[in-house]
């Protein structure tokens, strides 16, 4: 058994929440910078040399990527020989995003009451999706979600006769309703299966790949390709100014569901597709 204290943890998250805020992904700022090479459109390019020039001064100094420093959430691995002492995994990562947030002035965007609508002024309660796995480690994944693209995803019951065609044209048709509302050129999550909460988790886990990254299954590979070219053809472009630089990734999740059910679910993730993960 090993034993991981909460002051680690606690330390830990806020280091990650202040990481997530001021460094955009090297992976994603290179796609970034390809699609400029690519892009058409004056306007599109113009927003994209913007994009690349302001993640570079993020990354310079002490300022995060976008004001919106987003709903701080966690996807944690806890495998099973993991003790944590004293307090739980939640409490750990509650304080850290208190200390993450006030420490490293990032902007509190929560409300403790969905209607009453008065801020938590540390950014807390975070989002926390733990799992139990094998081994004696503990893998914590942050990543600040803006309310900007988070308000433009959608999820729908379809049915099986709909099929891959009818997974297909939800999520362009998600994406085209979208516009420049959350902020393109985005990446976006797809779940497909589970059960109507499940695939909305499943879209979301899939922003934390690489954006370079393709699904293992060679058809759903190719169904993330196709998602991205009808998306670009969409002409929506850059900050929704016109251009092909709609999406830079596509990426699926998938599930067993149930013989009547065909759930998906679209989680929008704009240009700043920011995440940060740490292993203890």
């Amino acid at each position: 058994m090993k034993t991981i204290t909460a002051e680690i943890i606690q330390k830990a998250v806020a280091d990650l929440c202040i990481d997530a805020s001021y460094h955009l992904p090297k992976e994603t700022l290179f796609l970034i910078k390809q699609a400029l090479k690519k892009e058409e459109s004056e306007a599109g390019r113009t927003v994209l040399q913007n994009i690349i020039e302001n993640a570079q001064i993020a990354s310079g100094g002490v300022y995060p990527l976008c004001q919106d420093t987003g709903t701080a959430v966690f996807f944690v691995e806890q495998g099973q020989d993991v003790h944590i002492e004293p307090g739980t995994i939640y409490e750990a990562i509650t304080k850290g995003v208190h200390d993450g947030y006030t420490k490293g002035y990032l902007r509190a965007s929560i409300v403790s009451d969905p209607l009453r609508r008065q801020n938590t002024n540390d950014n807390t309660p975070p989002v926390i999706w733990l799992e139990t796995v094998p081994g004696d480690q503990l893998k914590i994944t942050m990543a600040p979600k803006g309310g900007g693209s988070e308000n433009m995803s959608a999820l729908q019951m379809l049915t099986p006769s709909q099929g891959q065609q009818g997974v297909i044209d939800f999520v362009v048709n998600v994406v085209d309703r979208a516009g420049g509302k959350p902020c393109p050129p985005l990446v976006v999550g797809v779940g497909i299966g589970g059960t109507f909460e499940k695939c909305a988790w499943l879209a979301k886990k899939a922003l934390l790949r690489s954006v370079d990254d393709h699904h293992d299954d060679p058809f759903y590979a190719d169904m993330e390709t196709q998602l991205l070219n009808r998306i670009n053809d969409l002409g929506i472009g850059p900050m929704g100014l016109g251009g092909r630089t709609t999406a830079l990734a596509v990426h699926i999740e998938t599930f067993p569901c149930h013989i009547a059910s065909l759930p998906i679910a679209v989680n929008i993730q704009c240009h700043s597709a920011r995440h940060k993960q740490i292993i203890l």
